[in-house]
């Protein structure tokens, strides 16, 4: 079928046990945005068990349009129960975007849609809009975040992206908006090859670093887990979380959830100080909406002060034990 009888602008609605996920909120305010060029109407997809009261939070999030398919064997995320239904509906809806939230279920989705639709996919993206003769364009790093790739999708239908949570804001919720609600009947197979035993929440110290409001965050140039450890000190008399940039993952001194960047998670504190940072693409993107940085690096010219509030030149083995003593000082 031509691409010109596919429209409308797709937002698959990823809910966990009757939650939705933010990042399903913060791309529907993106497909808004892209609406405003399109005139296409906005539609979250919403699979699932007992979720229909989520249809209402959707609405009020900015969705003209909800497609609500539930079934028992929806009630857990399971690949090919999911693939097959989504397959389904967007045959017969024939969007012509469809956007998936760049997490762990969005990542193991998506691709299966591709093969199952035949079109194309545009993985962890960071930026969506339209070029100059109105395609689709998808922009996301690529070689460790050195450059920019400009991806589209030219003939085949859905255009689908995924999108990395936290890189956008949601919309200020309507109370009360209506839109036009879609139930679809389905019959779903349960994948007798995947069964859910149980399921727990993860324990972690301290708040997650997408949920801090103020962050220290240290990298390439930090020597020394025991120097780590320093900013750790120092976050903590700010009442924030330590993070670090993927090299300090690496090498095995912190743990993946700590990390901030375009492979690890994205934040919006209201403060981060960056240590020993330089200031790579892969790195920006993940810290790109914190309201006030503040970097420390030894080198003049690194990148990390052009989006900067604040910089330093000068060496945090001494600089942050001399903040932290200072700290200690006016509190005691």
């Amino acid at each position: 079928m031509a691409k010109e009888n596919y429209k409308g602008i797709w937002v698959f609605a990823e809910q966990h046990n009757g939650e939705l996920a933010d990042v399903s909120l913060e791309m529907i305010a993106q497909a808004k945005k892209l609406q405003a060029i399109t005139g296409e109407d906005v539609t979250a997809v919403l699979l699932g068990d007992n979720v229909a009261s989520l249809t209402d939070k959707l609405f009020a999030y900015g969705a003209d349009k909800v497609i609500l398919a539930e079934h028992k064997n929806l009630a857990n995320y399971s690949a090919r129960p999911y693939q097959k239904v989504l397959t389904e509906l967007a045959e017969k809806h024939k969007p012509s975007i469809l956007l998936y939230g760049a997490t762990s279920l969005g990542r193991d989705l998506a691709p299966r849609l591709m093969i199952s639709l035949r079109t194309g996919l545009t993985a962890d993206a960071i930026e969506l809009s339209f070029d100059e003769d109105g395609v689709f364009c998808q922009t996301t790093p690529n070689y460790g975040g050195s450059i920019l790739a400009h991806i589209v999708i030219l003939e085949h239908r859905p255009q689908m992206v995924t999108v990395r949570p936290k890189l956008f804001a949601p919309l200020e919720p309507v109370e009360g908006a209506k839109g036009e609600l879609i139930v679809e009947n389905i019959e779903v197979e349960a994948d007798d090859s995947y069964v859910v035993i149980s399921t727990s929440p993860k324990i972690t110290a301290g708040k997650p670093i997408d949920e801090a409001s103020l962050l220290v965050a240290g990298g390439r140039g930090i020597k020394s887990e025991a120097d780590l450890k320093s900013l750790e000190e120092l976050a903590e008399l700010l009442g924030g979380q330590l993070a670090v940039s993927r090299p300090l993952v690496d090498c095995g001194w912190r743990h993946h959830d700590e990390q901030i960047g375009q492979s690890g998670t994205a934040v919006k504190p209201s403060h981060i100080i960056n240590v020993g940072i330089s200031g790579s693409v892969q790195y920006l993107v993940g810290m790109q909406d914190s309201e006030c940085v503040i970097s420390i690096n030894h080198t003049n010219g690194a990148p990390i002060f052009d989006v900067s509030h604040y910089g330093a030149i000068a060496d945090y083995s001494t600089l942050i034990p001399a903040i932290t003593a200072e700290i200690k000082k006016r509190r005691a």
